[in-house]
C-alpha cells in the first residue's frame, strides 16, 4: 500500500475505531452499491457514476485515440480549453504535469473573466492554428459560454463563418444547451459528459479525457494505471488506501482537524488546485467542512497550529529533498501527517480516483451529502441578478465605500462595518481591526479578483505568508472567478471560521462580449459582488479592498500595509 500516516494518538485512536467501524458494517461494498444512506439518504445515488466511469473509458479508449490522431493531422499548435471549475482544473493539471507532448499542440486552460486575463491568452495563440474546446457541463454556465462567444467571434475574423466551427470541439452533458450550439455552429467534435457525475468528480470522463488524448497523452497507459487503483479501491479497510484516507480526513474534521495542508512535489505540484475543488466544495456545507490549504509555503512547525492534518503526495520518481525535510520536521513535531507515494506521473489518475472515493468516505463520516454545492448555487443567483440589471439600466448600483484614500476604496456590509473599530481611519488601521478578529483555529483567505499572473501571485502570496507566520493560523489563496467554483463553497456553507479579504480592482482595459451589453470586467465585478454579498449573507467576517488600474502597484501597497497591521 502507497500511502502511510502518524497520527497524534487521540487522533489516531479515533481513526482506527472509524475504520473498524467500516469494515464491521461494509461500507465499503455499501459505497460501491451507490447505497445513499452512507450520507444523508438524498440524492446521493445519482451521482455516483464516477465509480464506473474507468472501464467505460477503457472500453471506449480507441474513440480517444482517434481524437489525438485527428488533432495532430490538423496540425493544431496550440488547444485553449474554455471552462470553470471541475471542466477546466483538469486539464490545468495535465497541462502543468505533462506539459507539450512533441509532435502535440501545446493546451492552455482560460477560467478567469478578469478581462486582462481573457486578452492575456488572445495574445498567447492563433485561432488559424487553435483548437477551441468550450467545457462546460450544464452548457448553461457563464463563464465558458462568454469565452465562447469572445473567441467563437475572433475565429471568424481570422478564418471565416464557413470554417470557424472545425476549430471548435464542446465537452458537454447530453441534450444541453451547448451541445445544440456545437451542432448549430458545425463543431468538430461534440463528446458528452455523464450526467450521474458532478463537475468535480468528473476529471476521469472526458472532461478530464479529451484534453488528455487531444494534447497526446498515452490514453492506454493512462487508464490501465488508474484502473489499478480503481481495483484496490473495491478492497475492504485496511487493505483499501482511499478509503482510509477518507476515514483520517472525516475522523480528523469532525476532532476539529478541518485545515489539510496539500504538499505535492514539484512535478505534480498543480494537483492541488484539484484536490482544493474536490474537498472544499464537497464537504464544506451545513457548517461543517474540510478547509483546503494549497501553495502555501512550508514553513517552521511552530507556524502551524493544532487545527491541521498534512497530506504529502510525493513523486517518487523525482522527489525534492526540501519537502522531504520540511515534512519530517512536521511530523517530527507531532503534527498528523500523511504520505502518499506516486511512483510515475503516468499514475496521476490513480490520485484522481483515490481522492474521490476518500472525499466520498469523509462526507459519510462528517455526515453530509458530498455531491451537492447549495452555496455556489447562491453565488452565481446574485451574478445573474447584477448582469441582468446591468442588461437593463448600463451600470451595476453604486456602492458606497467605507474608507477611501490613499488610491484604494475599502468597502464591507453595515454588519461587518459595525464590528470594525479601527484606531485610525486608514488602509493599516482598517485591516488591523479586520485582521484582530482572527482567533485560534481561523483560516485567513485572500480572494483576487485580479489577474492570474506571477507577479500578481508573488505579492498576494507574501501577504498571506506574512499573515500565516504572525497570527499562526491556515490561510487561503483563490483568484476570482475560478474559486466560485471550487473553495467558495466551503467559504460559504462549511464553519463559520474564515476571515476573508476580498481584492477587487478598476480594469485597466476592458473587453466587450459579443451580442452582450456588457462586459468581461462587468462580469467579473458582478461575480465578486455577488461573492461578497453571499459572504456577508452568511455572517462571515468579510471586507474588501479595492485597487485601482495598476494593479501591481495596488499589491505592493497593499502588501506594505499589511506589515504594518501585523507589526
Amino acid at each position: 500500500m502507497n500511502l502511510t500516516y502518524k497520527l497524534p494518538s487521540p487522533l489516531d485512536r479515533s481513526v482506527q475505531a472509524n475504520l473498524e467501524e467500516w469494515k464491521s458494517s461494509g461500507n465499503v461494498r455499501r459505497l460501491w452499491q451507490k447505497d445513499a444512506s452512507l450520507w444523508t439518504n438524498d440524492d446521493e445515488a445519482k451521482w455516483l457514476g464516477w465509480l464506473d466511469i474507468v472501464p467505460q473509458q477503457i472500453a471506449r479508449q480507441d474513440e480517444l485515440i482517434a481524437l489525438a490522431a485527428d488533432v495532430k493531422k490538423a496540425g493544431f499548435t496550440d488547444i485553449l480549453l474554455l471552462g470553470m471549475g471541475g471542466s477546466s482544473l483538469c486539464p490545468e493539471v495535465l497541462e502543468k504535469t505533462y506539459g507539450q507532448i512533441s509532435g502535440f499542440p501545446r493546451l492552455h486552460v482560460l477560467d478567469s473573466t478578469d478581462p486582462a486575463q481573457v486578452k492575456s491568452f488572445d495574445n498567447k495563440v492563433n485561432p488559424a492554428t487553435t483548437l477551441f474546446t468550450v467545457s462546460s457541463k450544464s452548457g448553461s454556465t457563464l463563464e465558458p459560454n462568454i469565452f465562447k462567444q469572445y473567441f467563437y467571434e475572433r475565429t471568424i475574423q481570422t478564418v471565416g463563418k464557413e470554417k470557424a466551427g472545425q476549430h471548435f470541439i464542446a465537452i458537454t452533458d447530453p441534450g444541453s444547451k451547448m451541445e445544440q450550439v456545437a451542432k448549430a455552429g458545425n463543431f468538430r467534435h461534440i463528446f458528452h459528459g455523464v450526467p450521474s457525475i458532478g463537475g468535480r468528480y468528473s476529471a476521469l470522463s472526458d472532461f478530464g479525457m479529451v484534453p488528455a488524448a487531444a494534447i497526446g497523452l498515452d490514453i492506454k497507459r493512462f487508464l490501465a494505471s488508474t484502473d489499478k487503483m480503481v481495483q484496490a479501491c473495491h478492497k475492504e479497510v485496511p487493505e483499501n488506501s482511499a478509503a482510509i484516507l477518507g476515514v483520517i480526513l472525516g475522523t480528523a474534521a469532525k476532532a476539529g482537524r478541518d485545515k489539510v495542508t496539500i504538499i505535492a512535489s514539484p512535478g505534480i505540484s498543480d494537483l492541488g488546485a484539484w484536490l482544493e475543488q474536490l474537498l472544499a466544495e464537497s464537504t464544506g456545507k451545513q457548517g461543517h467542512g474540510i478547509i483546503p490549504v494549497d501553495r502555501e509555503a512550508l514553513g517552521a512547525p511552530a507556524v502551524y497550529g493544532n487545527d491541521r492534518v498534512f497530506a504529502y503526495v510525493r513523486l517518487e520518481s523525482k522527489p525534492d529533498p526540501a519537502q522531504d525535510a520540511a515534512v519530517a520536521a512536521i511530523e517530527g513535531a507531532g503534527h498528523p501527517v500523511i504520505r502518499i507515494a506516486l511512483q510515475d506521473v503516468y499514475d496521476l489518475g490513480q490520485e484522481f480516483f483515490r481522492w474521490e472515493f476518500a472525499t466520498a468516505v469523509a462526507g459519510s463520516i462528517i455526515g453530509i451529502n458530498a455531491f451537492n454545492q447549495p452555496d455556489v448555487e447562491a453565488s452565481k443567483n446574485v451574478t445573474r441578478e447584477l448582469t441582468s440589471a446591468y442588461e437593463k439600466t448600463g451600470s451595476l448600483p453604486a456602492e458606497q465605500p467605507i474608507f477611501e484614500g490613499d488610491g484604494v476604496k475599502l468597502f464591507t456590509d453595515a454588519r461587518n462595518a459595525d464590528a470594525l473599530k479601527p484606531s485610525e481611519k486608514s488602509l493599516t488601521g482598517y485591516l488591523k481591526a479586520h485582521l484582530n478578529r482572527i482567533t485560534t483555529g481561523d483560516y485567513f483567505a485572500l480572494l483576487g479578483y485580479v489577474q492570474m499572473n506571477a507577479e500578481h501571485e508573488a505579492e498576494l502570496q507574501s501577504i498571506r505568508h506574512s499573515l500565516r507566520d504572525a497570527k499562526k493560523v491556515a490561510t487561503c489563496l483563490g483568484f476570482g472567478p475560478r474559486f466560485l467554483h471550487s473553495t467558495g463553497q466551503a467559504y460559504k456553507g462549511g464553519p463559520n471560521s474564515g476571515v476573508f479579504l476580498q481584492v477587487t480592482c478598476d480594469d485597466a482595459v476592458d473587453l466587450a462580449v459579443p451580442d452582450q451589453k456588457y462586459t468581461f470586467g462587468i462580469v467579473k465585478a458582478a461575480q465578486a459582488r455577488g461573492d461578497f454579498q453571499v459572504l456577508a449573507d452568511r455572517g462571515r467576517r468579510a471586507l474588501r479592498v479595492h485597487l485601482g488600474p495598476d494593479v501591481n502597484a495596488g499589491l505592493s501597497k497593499l502588501k506594505e500595509a499589511f506589515r504594518r497591521a501585523l507589526a
